[in-house]
Order: C-alpha cells, then structure tokens, then sequence
C-alpha cells in the first residue's frame, strides 16, 4: 500500500488516484494513519487538481462504507429523498416531504444543522414544540410505516469519514469543491437506501456556488453519480439571487411552509415545492401527476400529513392547530431611501446578517434565536415608491446600526429584471 506521501505526490504531479489510494485516505481519517496536515493535504489536492468521475465515485464510495448503511428500501420499495443545496428562506424540505407522503410517495431525508449563511432544515423544525429529529433505522422505518415520512438527523453511524473530513474542509478552504461537495452529500444520502432522488441547486448570489456553470456541473455530478451507483436522479438548478418566499428566520419559516400546505403562502415557494415534486414522480414512475400534488396541497392533505409526522415524531397533539408563528420583539421597518426599481438584492449578505443577529451559529454549539427573522417585501424587477417598505427585520435586541445594514442589501436603480426562479433541469449523461 502506497504511503500517504506517496498518494498526495501523485495528485502533485497530476496523475489519478486509484480506488486504493482514496480508501487510504478516507479509511486512515478515523483511524489516524493520515494525519490532519495530510488529510488536508488530501482535499487541497482534490480542490486544486480535480478528481474525475471515477474519482469521485471512488471516494463517495468510500465515505458512505465508513459507517452505516441502513438499506431502507429493501423494507420501503421506491423510497425517495430531496436534497438542497441551501440557501435564504429556502423551507421547501418542510413542504414536499409532507406532499409526497400524502400523494402516497414515501420519503426520506436526513438533514442538517445550519452552514455558513444558510439554515438547516433540521433547526427549522425544533421550531415545533416537542419534536424529536434523532433518527435510527428502525425508527425511520416504523415512521414510514405510519405517516410514509421520515425527516431527521442520522445517527453518528452515517458517513462518519464525511464528519471528519468536512470539519477540515471548513478550515482548509476547500468546501467549494465540486467532487468533494458530491461525495459528501451522497455518502449520506446513498446510505439511508433511498431508490430516487431530487437535488435542488442553488445559483446566484445566495447560493454557495453563485456561477451558473458551477451550479450546472455539480448537478450534473450529482445526478451522474447518483446512476453509478444504481439510483434514479434528477436535479433542477434554480435561483438563489433573492431570499425564496416572503420569510427567512426558522419560527417564521415553518409557519409560511404551513401556509403552502395549506394552498396559500407566495407563488415561488409554490412553484418551487410543485416544480421538484413533480421531477421527483417523474423519476420515481409512481403515477403521481402535478394535478394531485396541486390538489394534495389545496385540500389540505398535505398539512394535515404534516401534522401526523410531527406528532408522530414527538411533536405536543394538536400543535398544527394552536400554531402562531412567534417573532423577536423588536421590529423594525426598512424603507426604500428614493424611488426606483429593485435592481438586486444581496442574499448572501442577508443571511450572514441573520446569523448575526443570532438565528445561526458562528461556532459550532452557538445557541439558535429561533424568533429571530426577515421579511422582505419586495422582489427583484419590483417598483417602489421613496419610502415603501423593503423588508421588517425582528430581532431579540435594538440594533440600529443591524437594520440598517440590512437596509442596505436592497439595491434601488433604474431598471431591474426578475429572475427565473428554475434555471435548469439536468438527468444523468448518456441515460
């Protein structure tokens, strides 16, 4: 077996790495055969040089048999997943896994805490009083069995290589590396057994990958690599250069994805959750139309299966009902300083600022301000009068010199175009 000197030389020189020489790497990750100068090493060369797509197969492989795999699929035939990438306001997870499962599609998702500028899925939900995420295979699969949903967080088991890694890809400057960004997501996500997957790719400013062309080839990565390993995959690139939806702020968030259950809440969150659902089916072959999705959220199906799921994982009886979305106290409008057009807004910008103002973590333990939110009031390619509200910021304390700065991530000019909210639709190459 090759030394670690020996492997990183290779990629040096800009030869592939052999099947062998990444399970070295991802294998000596937990036992301590690499070092972290090495293993940083390890992704630097992979950021900087590439990894092909045997590469890349090669070591999601190799991270997802670092741990657990639960083979739900075997139990739940046709078990589908949904994947994002992240972003502002982004709580479609909150709206399809319920719609699915109320269409008669079941799914899984093990999700995240909040990175970076974005939210997770999972600290949106510990919004919902009483809810437990801790999930197992056994329990995943008696949730399918009761409610044909399961959302959560994966035990320690999953892709414990990927942990390790990723905690150094985050100091090492490497997180923006599509092979790496590939493996690591579907060492988790190919190790819970589901059969068919969506991948919703974020692009623009808010989005981790803010060129299309990146945004287009990690899609495509995904979903090719996805068919390596014997799954059906599809993957929409879609915008990411303004918050999605009217709300960002976790409390807030849960309570817009209740309204879209419900038939009502903004036109993009719908046309987003209607848009990966149906790609999904599509690729399932369940039958399932938009036509019944449309119904499933208008009849109120789909909220009331969200109900179901969250008392079934814990949530207080009844919660659906007496919900009433708690904001921080103090509120403060932000108005268009002269009249114009919103030429852009800066999402990205937007979300740092939500963490700053505490509704995500600067280091990992930080504590959540769950009521903390954003409500922004106008979209890209919108008119505004001098003093017409931009956005209402809600935060746990009186900061001035906080609001304004979020103010100023509204850019009024002349002329503005609004964006397509899907950009792209890709299926694997040569399929």
């Amino acid at each position: 077996m090759a030394t670690p000197y020996e492997i990183l030389d290779r990629k040096r020189a800009g030869r592939r790495w052999s099947v062998d020489e990444i399970r070295s790497a991802v294998e000596g990750s937990l036992s301590g055969s690499w070092s972290e100068a090495q293993l940083g090493a390890f992704l630097m060369a992979a950021a900087v040089r590439g990894l092909d797509s045997a590469e890349t197969d090669a070591l999601t492989r190799a991270m997802l048999e670092s741990g657990d795999q639960w083979a739900l699929a075997d139990a739940v035939p046709g078990l589908a997943d949904k994947h994002s990438t992240g972003g502002v306001g982004d709580k479609t997870s909150l709206v399809i896994g319920p719609l699915l499962a109320a269409c008669g599609q079941p799914i899984v998702m093990l999700t995240g805490r909040g990175l970076g500028h974005t939210a997770g899925t999972a600290d949106k939900l510990e919004a919902i009083p009483g809810l437990d995420l801790e999930l197992n295979r056994a329990r995943s699969l008696s949730l399918l069995e009761d409610t044909g949903l399961a959302i959560g967080v994966a035990t320690e088991g999953i892709a414990p290589a990927d942990r390790k890694l990723y905690g150094l890809r985050d100091t090492t400057g490497t997180v923006v590396c599509p092979a790496l960004i590939v493996a690591s997501i579907l060492s988790k996500k190919l190790a819970s057994g589901a059969q068919h997957l969506v991948f919703d790719v974020k692009t623009g400013n808010g989005a981790f990958l803010p060129d299309p062309e990146d945004s287009f080839a990690l899609g495509q990565a995904l979903v090719d690599t996805c068919a390596d390993f014997g799954r059906r995959a599809v993957a929409l690139v879609t915008d990411m250069s303004q918050p999605l939806g009217r709300w960002s702020g976790h409390t807030a968030e849960v309570g817009e994805a209740i309204e879209c259950l419900s038939g009502a809440g903004p036109s993009d969150l719908r046309q987003l959750v209607l848009a990966l659902s149906a790609a999904l089916c599509e690729v399932a072959g369940n039958g399932i139309s938009r036509q019944d999705l449309e119904t499933a959220l208008d009849d109120g199906s789909a909220k009331r299966r969200f109900a179901h799921w969250a008392e079934a994982q814990g949530a207080e009886r009844g919660w659906i009902d007496a919900w009433s979305t708690r904001l921080a106290p103090h509120q403060v409008t932000l108005e268009a300083p002269r009249a114009g057009v919103v030429a852009g807004i800066a999402t990205r910008q937007l979300g740092l600022l939500l963490v700053e103002a505490g509704a995500g973590r600067r280091q990992p333990g930080d504590a959540i301000d769950l009521e903390v939110a954003l409500e922004t009031c106008v979209r890209v390619g919108d008119s505004v009068e001098r003093g017409a509200p931009l956005c209402k910021v809600y935060l746990g304390r009186s900061d001035d010199d906080l609001a304004q700065r979020f103010q100023a991530c509204f850019q009024i000019g002349e002329a503005g175009t609004a964006p397509s909210l899907i950009c792209r639709m890709l299926r694997p190459r040569g399929r």
